[in-house]
């Protein structure tokens, strides 16, 4: 049996199409405002859905939404249709289920700060070497002392932990410095005012509520409502992409090349997730983008410049869809003299050329065989979506939302026994033992013997004595009030 293709339009009367079993092999969608990206990040979406695929895109402009409603005819899409063989057209939706991190447009998307772990963490914080030695330190910690760490309470309770107990944690865990730890809770204070507290937390989001498909056998489209988020909280929106890329790659089984990917996922403004990055993490989103696709995982970045992606990952894009590109600079015309070079020449036409020539709805594409091998560019006419285009109505939204299968899963946080209220509680039972002591020590007060031993029992007091107490004056001093009163919301989520 033939494995299925993704048809992406028509050139010259032939049909330009991607075999499945090359679509794990990744892609990218380029090209300056308004020239159609979205409508073909729509038109790949909806072709996935149909091949079995379910799909995850990230929704910036707030009009990817359309996809969930049958589209309309219109002049141009009926020009459109003449000037193409499809192998089937008719105005559909896809099977959709809508996600926000704020809650309002979906259903909420939560990680942990665990899950998160601290290398992704100290990029979202922006710390520096040291404070990113501490912050792995603490998440040390948290696992040595069986401390989960669900949410922004937990981790500011760690660290404030930490810093009154530094001297003890010194000989095993490296040097934990006030100032650090200061420089860290200062971050998250940014990070809480940006509103990412909303994202880090339980329910956290299941991979398998992202990998279904409906009862027709359509790959279900996930739209993650992005265009605030990337506005408010860019650094949150390119931590969350990746600690998804990060969770696929650590959770799904070795597949190889199947005849269609078990995901797709389409990430827009895919430039924030490699902006400001150290160098470790880009390292670690290189060796996930090279080696997800044995996972049958397909990635999809779009982007204005395909130049804003790192070489090293460009490099292992399979696909590529070029719209026109402007040039109004001399940096804009060596930007398009790359673009050119990285397509294999089609002797029909100058490339370079046409980049800047193309109308909307064109573009330059390049797929693959079936053995893999990149196939001289075509200049395409990219087919119409079926579904409509531009976003749902609120109301149409919310009705979507209503009969999800999803509804009620996600919708409310959940707070259970973690990081802050562990320390807390051990802080709590050490100041009732030391009540009790003073009251003791007060009613044998003048007793020689019972003074003898309370100085013994001082002098042999334990490390973790000390720490408690320390935990106690900790949670129950000015800073600890801070935190109860402050923070109300969670962030990032248990190391599992």
């Amino acid at each position: 049996m033939t494995s299925p293709s993704l048809f992406i339009g028509s050139a010259d009367g032939q049909s330009i199409e991607q075999p499945g079993v090359m679509s794990n092999r990744h892609g990218l969608v380029a090209g300056a405002t308004g020239t159609g990206k979205t409508v073909t990040l729509q038109v790949l979406a909806e072709g996935f859905s149909r091949m079995g695929v379910p799909v995850f895109a990230a929704d910036i402009k707030g009009d990817l939404s359309g996809l969930a409603s049958p589209g309309s005819s219109n002049p141009k899409i009926e020009e459109r249709l003449k000037a193409m063989t499809l192998p089937s057209f008719r105005f559909q939706g896809c099977p959709a289920v809508f996600w926000d991190m704020y809650g309002e447009a979906g259903h909420p998307v939560r990680t942990t700060v665990s899950d998160m772990g601290p290398l992704l963490l100290s990029h979202l914080l922006e710390l520096n070497e040291t404070q990113t030695g501490v912050l792995y330190a603490g998440f040390d910690v948290a696992d040595d002392q069986g401390l989960l760490l669900l949410d922004l309470k937990d981790l500011r309770a760690l660290l404030a932990w930490m810093g009154e107990n530094a001297r003890e944690l010194t000989s095993t865990y490296g040097n934990i410095t006030a100032a650090s730890v200061g420089a860290i809770q200062r971050r998250l204070l940014v990070l809480e005012e940006q509103g990412a507290e909303m994202f880090f937390g339980e329910p956290a989001l299941a991979l398998d509520d992202i990998m279904h498909r409906d009862f027709s056998g359509r790959g279900v489209v996930s739209v993650l409502e992005a265009s605030r988020l990337v506005h408010q909280s860019p650094k949150v929106y390119a931590a969350f992409l990746l600690w998804l890329l990060s969770e696929l790659f650590e959770n799904l089984p070795e597949v190889g090349d199947l005849d269609a990917p078990k995901l797709v996922l389409f990430f827009d403004e895919a430039h924030l997730l490699f902006d400001g990055a150290p160098k470790p993490l880009r390292e670690k989103i290189e060796q996930v983008v090279r080696l997800i696709r044995s996972k049958g995982v397909g990635i999809y970045f779009i982007t204005q410049n395909p130049l804003d992606i790192p070489e090293e990952v460009l490099g292992q894009l399979g696909m590529k869809i070029q719209h026109a590109l402007r040039a109004f600079t001399p940096n804009d015309q060596k930007t398009i003299r790359a673009v050119s070079q990285s397509f294999v020449a089609n002797p029909s036409f100058d490339t370079a050329e046409v980049l800047t020539s193309m109308g909307i709805g064109e573009a330059l594409v390049s797929v693959l065989d079936r053995e893999g091998r990149p196939q001289p560019v075509s200049r395409t006419l990219i087919a119409p979506p079926e579904g409509k285009i531009g976003p749902l109505s609120p109301d149409q939204r919310r009705d979507l939302i209503g009969r999800s299968p999803l509804k009620g899963r996600y919708d409310q946080s959940v707070d259970r026994e973690s990081a802050y209220e562990m320390l807390k509680n051990r802080a709590e039972q050490v100041q009732a033992d030391e009540a009790w002591k003073k009251e003791q020590s007060a009613k044998d007060e003048g007793d020689g013997w019972l003074e003898a031993g309370e100085k013994k029992g001082r002098q042999r007091q334990g490390v973790g004595e000390a720490m408690l107490k320390s935990a106690a004056r900790s949670i129950g001093s000015q800073l600890g009030r801070q935190i109860v009163r402050g923070v109300l919301g969670s962030i990032f989520g248990g190391r599992r």
